[in-house]
């Protein structure tokens, strides 16, 4: 089955099309009804009634954007109407909900006429916090665009023009700084003539390109000065005094070539005529102006861009559309202005910048990204891409006065970080209570990693030194770790991390003593402990127990009973503690943590407490909640007579009298813990 049979049975099966409507408030009762509608819901119209800014407390206006389209101008299609360019709109909106949880209806508009679809836009006014314009044909599209920046007090945005502006203007800043060439002594040629290429010279000559450095070509060839075919006053605000006519003229001794136009318009001729270090934006879809191949087949200084996702580079529009939105939105911006995609263009060149977290390499096969010619930009699966463009685009709005709304933006990233899902906001909690420890410690938290050889391992590392969270201190061999830092591009920020090798260490003789006489008599020897120390996980563990390391950290590549045995066996537990295994699962909504998952197989009530409470403690340290702790069994309230659910019920009562503060219940089968309903009905 082709890609494009697949696609028919992707939109057609099961509910058509790929969006739906889905409350946000119950309407499960009588009560819930007369709230929703009538006659509760008049109280909130009124409020509006008398101050319309309200409507973004008690409706989806702030977040709600319309995609705007007439379908003159569908990406690799033309003209095709507006009914068929419903699926891209429908899939524009499922992009705006995925990378940035912006909800959208998408309005598919019968208006060839311009004046018509900004009538439209404005009628919809009051519905949407936003407009994001798509696929519409130039040069309407300028002008529908710059008369709804006029008329309306919501931001208007063409994402086909800004976009591909914004995306390849980070790339463009990331290639001038890799070839050490300024942006003011850049020759630059814009190919296409059309939205995208108008947009993205508008861009770059707010980034620093002089106007004098631009030509522009399109079908026609060069927009010169006296051209009168195919022109319009967009492409006569590009139009340059020169001779040249070609785009192959123009691109003779150019520094850079932007393409958003058709396949094969370049030639690997007129590449090789350019200067040195020249950098290639071929970004036409589906095919580029000149493939990658071609470019390096006589440029190998060449660094490129394209817009698709098989090559290095790919200038994907939603790394932008998304997040511009969402600090618009956020602000309550009037405009979203140059200010604004000025400060998405520079969020993302920073971004680039950053090491990659494994989750993006693994979207792409296992990958290894690091900034360089073949990493100008961020993945569009990098989902630290709403973290750093949104409040740049949110500051950037209050800084020029379109913002309607002030907000304080350190706030506002965590806030972010929630709809990134629980372990951003958990890691927030955790970095605040390493501050605690640290101050009450008087020193600086230090992890041992058994692993210290894998680059998982290495990555994390990375990450906890960079953001000061921890010391991280690496077992392996000292040559073999060196050799994969200096590969993942680590150096930098690993400098001068602790690495131990603990066969070799002066530690050993003493470590082995010490185990020898924990386990003597427990299937341990002299020679046995010797032996055993030599490994990582062993002498990781043993380093905590002699306060040489605050925790460890295990368990990428080997098994979870190898990583646990040397803690049980050189650690332990505390007196009167029962060890458990802890899950932790994250919704949208809620967190659950179940224990105990992995270790003790029947435990009695005394150990369901402890496992219990020190769960219940896990929760309150790690994410300052908290817990409501239900004991899970097949019985429900007494409902099955049995050992196991007796010692789950014996558990519940001694919790309830020697830890009253707990809200704890049981014992309870699964979904009677998680619906109240049940337990409200029939217990």
């Amino acid at each position: 089955m082709s890609i494009y049979e697949e696609s028919l049975e992707y939109h057609s099966s099961g509910r058509k099309g790929k969006i739906e409507v889905v409350p946000t408030k119950s309407v499960a009762t009588q009560k819930d009804l007369s709230l929703a509608y009538s006659p509760g819901v008049a109280e909130p119209c009124l409020k509006i009634a008398e101050n319309p800014d309200l409507a973004y407390e008690y409706t989806t206006k702030g977040n709600l954007v319309a995609v705007v389209t007439n379908g003159t101008a569908v990406l690799g299609l033309g003209n095709i109407g507006a009914q068929a360019s419903k699926p891209v709109m429908e899939g524009k909106g499922i992009l705006f909900k995925k990378f940035a949880d912006i909800d959208v209806f998408d309005i598919e508009l019968n208006a060839s006429n311009p004046d018509d679809v900004i009538r439209a836009c404005e009628m919809l006014e009051p519905t949407f916090g936003g407009i994001n314009l798509e696929d519409i044909k130039a040069p309407e599209c300028f002008y529908i665009e710059e008369e709804l920046k006029k008329k309306l007090k919501i931001p208007v945005f063409h994402d086909d023009q800004h976009g591909t502006a914004v995306i390849s203007g980070a790339a463009f800043l990331n290639a001038l700084e890799l070839v050490n060439k300024k942006i003011e002594d850049m020759k630059v040629v814009f190919c296409g003539g059309g939205a995208a290429a108008i947009a993205c010279a508008n861009l770059y000559l707010n980034l620093g390109v002089k106007r004098e450095n631009i030509i522009m070509c399109d079908s026609k060839g060069v927009i010169y000065k006296g051209r009168t075919e195919g022109m319009n006053p967009y492409k006569e605000r590009y139009a340059s005094d020169t001779k040249k006519r070609t785009v192959g003229e123009a691109l003779d001794g150019a520094d850079a070539f932007v393409g958003v136009s058709v396949k094969g318009i370049v030639t690997k001729e007129m590449v090789a005529k350019m200067s040195k270090n020249p950098i290639i934006f071929a970004m036409a879809n589906p095919e580029p102006e000149i493939t990658p191949e071609d470019i390096l087949s006589v440029r190998k200084d060449a660094i490129i861009a394209t817009g698709r996702s098989d090559y290095p580079n790919q200038v994907n529009n939603v790394l932008g559309f998304p997040f511009i939105f969402r600090g618009a939105l956020d602000t309550r911006a009037s405009a979203i202005n140059e200010e604004m995609k000025m400060a998405a263009v520079r969020a993302l060149a920073l971004l680039a910048k950053e090491d990659v977290p494994e989750y993006v390499s693994r979207a792409y096969g296992g990958q290894q990204f690091k900034f360089g010619r073949d990493y100008l930009i961020p993945k569009p699966f990098d989902r630290r891409a709403l973290l750093y463009v949104a409040p740049a685009v949110a500051q950037a709005a209050m800084d020029s006065g379109v913002a309607r709304i002030q907000i304080d933006v350190k706030q506002y990233r965590e806030k972010l970080e929630s709809f990134l899902g629980f372990s951003y906001t958990a890691m927030r909690f955790v970095r605040k209570q390493v501050r605690k420890a640290e101050r009450d410690m008087g020193r600086k938290i230090s992890l041992v990693f058994p692993e210290g050889e894998h680059s998982r391992i290495l990555h994390a590392a990375k990450i906890i030194r960079d953001e000061n969270i921890a010391e991280p201190i690496l077992l392996g061999i000292p040559e073999k770790i060196q050799a994969e830092i200096e590969r993942l591009g680590l150096g930098d920020a690993l400098d001068g991390v602790q690495i131990i090798r603990p066969s070799q260490s002066d530690l050993l003789p003493q470590f082995a003593e010490k185990f020898f006489l924990k386990r003597q008599r427990k299937g341990v020897t002299r020679t046995n402990a010797q032996v055993l120390m030599k490994q990582n996980m062993y002498f990781a563990s043993m380093m905590v127990e002699e306060g040489l390391a605050d925790g460890t950290l295990g368990g990428v590549a080997e098994s979870y009973p190898d990583t646990l045995k040397p803690a049980l066996q050189v650690i332990g537990a505390k007196p009167g503690k029962t060890l458990a295994g802890i899950y932790m699962m994250a919704t949208k909504t809620k967190t659950y943590w179940f224990a105990d998952t992995t270790i003790n197989v029947e435990p009695t009530a005394e150990e369901l407490v402890n496992i219990a409470i020190t769960t219940a403690d896990l929760v309150r340290t790690s994410t300052g909640v908290e817990p409501k702790v239900a004991l899970l069994s097949f019985s429900n309230f007494g409902s099955n007579d049995h050992p196991a659910t007796k010692a789950v019920r014996d558990a519940v009562k001694i919790l309830k009298a020697t830890h009253p503060e707990l809200i704890v219940d049981g014992e309870m089968q699964a979904d009677t813990a998680l619906r109240p309903e049940i337990s409200a009905e029939s217990f």
